[in-house]
């Protein structure tokens, strides 16, 4: 039997879960009924996605599929990928002056604006599984920490899911002198964590990468995890995939001007946020299964390798890391308040 098929026989009891879940959130969320009015929006939707890119599909058009069904066609999601309409770094100030009415960044990308992106991009190497961070989000408070602070820029923050940041490379990283000899395509705080660990690290935007990673521009990049690689073609050029993880985070994010949508009927406004909710639980538990498919698949078709790194590279990145989590909580009162709950619950989960 091969790897892939084991792996699809393994998380079929996992699928099947899921798909109840999902069908009992379906369930819960009520559908826009018809009034009178035939009034109808059209909102501009800028993505940071490329159209390439697995969650271009699987979040972008998910959402705009279940806001369509769900307002009987009354809203209507135009989509555009990365660049088309704005550079991913402008998005948040365009949705914030409602030049757009919705878009989708990474938090780093609004780091200018919100004191807390540092922290939601994902702080390295501080949790070690999905279900950790999730919980710091929903049950923490963490989420609605975003959000008051989105707010004061007329933008709702709804992270559209929880996922790790993982790094592919063209030649595997066995010693500290191959790590700091390589330069890695990063962005945000990772990009700082990697360049004050010794690597040189560059942003390089998602149309480029590929081009970027086969010329030898770059020796690595990070693009999400295992489905994100493999979507934009990386694993072509780059077979070694390094864990653990650099992150594990609510690294993409999907924002809402508040003037569009306080311009909704309250019962729309509801189901845009219901939406928006529902959305974090299916595309967190969604992305964990099919990274575990895209990877069967990518080491059986493609010759793709796990590179674990050595126990005192591991051991150097933390302390480094260490250091940069001091720096996020310098950032604002809010950030030290939210650091402060961090290593507070790390702590209770033994990791401090």
């Amino acid at each position: 039997m091969s790897l892939l098929s084991r792996a699809r026989q393994t998380l079929t009891l996992y699928a099947s879960a899921l798909t109840l879940g999902m069908s009992a959130a379906l369930a819960a969320t009520p559908v826009v009924a018809q009034d009178d009015s035939e009034e109808t929006w059209t909102w501009k939707v800028q993505s940071h996605w490329p159209s390439s890119s697995s969650s271009y599909t699987d979040s972008l058009k998910r959402l705009k599929r279940v806001l369509e069904e769900r307002t009987d066609g009354r809203l209507q999601l135009e989509l555009h990928e990365a660049g088309a309409l704005f550079d991913a770094k402008e998005t948040f100030e365009a949705v914030s002056r409602g030049v757009l009415e919705m878009g989708t960044i990474s938090p780093q990308y609004a780091q200018d604006e919100i004191s807390l992106a540092g922290i939601a991009s994902g702080l390295p190497f501080a949790f070690r599984n999905v279900w950790e961070v999730a919980y710091f989000h929903k049950n923490l408070g963490f989420e609605q920490m975003l959000r008051e602070e989105a707010a004061e820029h007329d933008v709702y923050w709804a992270t559209d899911k929880v996922y790790p940041t993982e790094m592919v490379v063209k030649e595997p990283i066995e010693s500290w002198d191959d790590f700091t000899s390589m330069k890695i395509r990063s962005s945000g705080a990772l990009q700082s964590f990697l360049t004050e660990a010794g690597a040189a690290a560059s942003y390089i935007p998602g149309s480029e990468l590929y081009s970027a990673l086969d010329s030898g521009v770059v020796d690595g990049a990070h693009w999400g995890a295992v489905q994100g690689a493999y979507s934009m073609g990386l694993y072509e050029i780059a077979k070694y995939h390094v864990r653990p993880a650099l992150n594990i985070a609510g690294t993409d994010v999907i924002i809402v001007s508040q003037k569009a949508l306080g311009d909704l009927p309250k019962e729309m406004q509801k189901v845009v946020k219901n939406a928006l909710d529902e959305q974090f639980w299916v595309r967190t538990n969604e992305y964990q299964y099919k990274e575990r498919l895209v990877l069967a698949k990518a080491q059986e078709e493609l010759g793709v390798k796990i590179n674990t790194l050595p126990q005192d590279v591991q051991n150097k990145l933390m302390e480094t890391a260490r250091g940069l989590w001091a720096k996020e909580a310098e950032r604002s009162d809010r950030a030290e308040k939210a650091m402060g709950m961090l290593k507070d619950y790390l702590r209770e989960l033994g990791y401090l």
